[in-house]
């Protein structure tokens, strides 16, 4: 059974690193949460590393660019991983060919900027369906609209055995108090369909590897027992920590904050029911990172 905590500094001291969640952990896509950043800046003071884990389909470049724009100053982490750029690794290296078909935003396609860990990268072209020998989703053309719209793009793209590289394994995100569809959601749909889809986030071990490397690089190291993920999305954050075998922290306030009856903190029971219904048991609950 998780144990509900009232602050992150009740555990913390037991972790050399954190694998943090953004979106729904730290901001919410528009403006950074203080008491999240505060708690992470107290963290890193007292020694710890912060490597923000996210499953935002960009390069880290853009994220951190981002990230300061909504309020989250340097001093709250050490490094960033983002899926993007585990996806970009594996697009890189030919996972699904060298022409792609491209679905997302306009304001993605510096997904395709060059990328300097691959070791000669296979050249790639964004080019029509019709012409495609594989696609990359950073997300659907619009977030607002719903997915199935892309079934007829989908059921061509099976019936000429595609694989769907997916940028981002999340089904949605809140905006603000906007809900948004993300690429994860055109992954499920495409493998619903039978369709073959590639994941490298959250919860999957590509982006935990990475997040490792990050860490590395900063010239820091933490076993799994010392790594703490924290997070709001149990299907990727606490469902790829116990994949991980790593202790997680669920953010029960984000994306599940109505099933788990969350104002400052969980309804302890309809917490555990909706644990039980994901069947998924992180290490500890809190209702909003403080």
């Amino acid at each position: 059974m998780t144990q509900i905590i009232s602050s992150l500094s009740d555990v913390s001291d037991r972790y050399d690193a954190l694998f943090v969640d953004l979106w729904g952990c730290v901001h919410n896509g528009i403006d950074a949460f203080p008491d999240a950043v505060a708690a992470l800046q107290a963290y890193r003071t007292r020694g710890g590393t912060v490597v923000l884990v996210t499953n935002a389909p960009r390069p880290r470049a853009n994220v951190t660019k981002q990230i300061a724009g909504f309020g989250i100053p340097d001093d709250a982490w050490d490094t960033i991983a983002t899926s993007g750029d585990s996806a970009r690794t594996a697009m890189y290296r030919g996972a699904v060919g060298q022409k792609v078909f491209f679905i997302g935003e306009n304001r993605d396609t510096n997904f395709f900027d060059p990328i300097g860990v691959v070791d000669d990268p296979v050249d790639i072209s964004i080019v029509p369906l019709e012409d495609a020998e594989g696609i990359v989703c950073t997300g659907p053309f619009d977030p607002m609209a719903d997915v199935d719209t892309l079934r007829p793009q989908l059921l061509y793209a099976k019936q000429k055995g595609l694989k769907l590289l997916c940028a981002n394994p999340d089904i949605v995100v809140d905006r603000g108090d906007v809900r948004e569809w993300c690429a994860g959601a055109v992954a499920k749909l495409y493998t619903e369909m039978g369709g073959e889809s590639l994941y490298t986030g959250k919860p999957h071990p590509p982006i935990y590897d990475l997040a490792r490397l990050r860490l590395a690089e900063i010239g820091r190291k933490a076993d799994s027992a010392s790594i703490l993920a924290i997070g709001d999305g149990v299907l990727t954050d606490i469902q790829g920590a116990q994949g991980e075998d790593i202790d997680s922290l669920f953010i029960s306030g984000g994306l599940a904050a109505e099933e788990t009856k969350t104002d400052t903190q969980p309804d302890s029971d309809a917490l555990q029911a909706y644990l039980d219904r994901e069947m998924v048991n992180p290490t500890y609950t809190i209702g909003f990172l403080r």
